[in-house]
């Protein structure tokens, strides 16, 4: 009986500090609007917005892209060489690759 005397003393004592900390406990952390869901809300959307900045970015290098080739029927030519290996009748393309050549599986060499 003395324990339970001692403990409710002691509640009864620190009673605001307990109801803080609990209210404190449940906003900060067991709620559905915790400060903790609140920065991983927060940290997400810097996530997005950096996302958004990215496509902004190549959105405007396709506009660019579109109003060049709206300007200048020569960027058409180009494009389709570059890209697509199209050439004309008079030409012959030459593909550079940095691929490594294969090793052979028990390092014969061949003669």
């Amino acid at each position: 009986m003395s324990r339970l005397n001692t403990v409710l003393g002691f509640i009864g004592h620190y009673r605001y500090l307990i109801v803080i900390v609990i209210g404190v406990a449940l906003v900060g952390f067991l709620d559905d609007n915790s400060f903790m869901r609140r920065m991983q809300l927060e940290l997400q959307i810097s996530e997005l917005e950096e996302e958004i900045e990215k496509y902004r970015a190549s959105d405007m290098a396709a506009q660019r892209q579109l109003r060049e080739l709206q300007r200048n029927p020569h960027t058409v030519e180009k494009i389709a060489r570059e890209r697509y290996f199209m050439k004309a009748d008079d030409e012959d393309i030459y593909v550079l690759s940095d691929d490594e050549k294969p090793e052979t599986e028990n390092n014969e060499t061949t003669e």
